[in-house]
């Protein structure tokens, strides 16, 4: 395997996951009935939308091709969530704890291709920059958990 493939299929992963994000926090969006909510998961679907693109480019410019849709495991952690806010009596705090732990399993990616040695410095600053825009997203989330609870 070529060095740009591998890099662009990690690129790849990351951008399906992004996929997953965006279409989760659209979800989220749509269920929960808090509007502060509303325009917290709003957001969140617009930064992932816009992460996608910046990776998209990236994958482009390898001359790779970027993967078209999410993952059958975003599908199912999206059911999940939906599943769950029907059965609890609070669906804010509940749609908003699957958002965490979304949003943690998505920083783990991160930080593991942020770990790669001999990464492009610009795959490298655009990692770190979606990678801490992911744990702000956690704490802000975090936060407002507390504030539902």
């Amino acid at each position: 395997m070529k060095y740009t493939e591998e890099i662009s299929n990690k690129l790849n992963e990351l951008l399906v996951k992004n996929y997953d994000a965006e279409k989760g926090y659209i979800d989220a969006y749509n269920t929960v009935e808090s509007n502060d909510l509303k325009m917290f998961f709003k957001r969140r679907a617009s930064e992932r939308s816009d992460f996608a693109k910046e990776l998209r480019t990236e994958i482009l410019q390898y001359g790779q091709i970027p993967t078209d849709s999410g993952s059958f495991k975003g599908t199912m952690h999206r059911n999940w969530m939906n599943l769950k806010a029907t059965f609890t009596s609070n669906d804010d705090e509940a749609i908003l704890e699957e958002a965490i732990r979304g949003e943690e399993a998505s920083l783990e990616e991160y930080n593991e291709l942020i770990t790669e040695k001999n990464l492009p410095p610009t795959i490298d600053s655009l990692i770190a920059k979606h990678r801490n825009a992911i744990q702000a997203a956690i704490n802000t989330e975090k936060a407002k958990l507390e504030l539902v609870s």
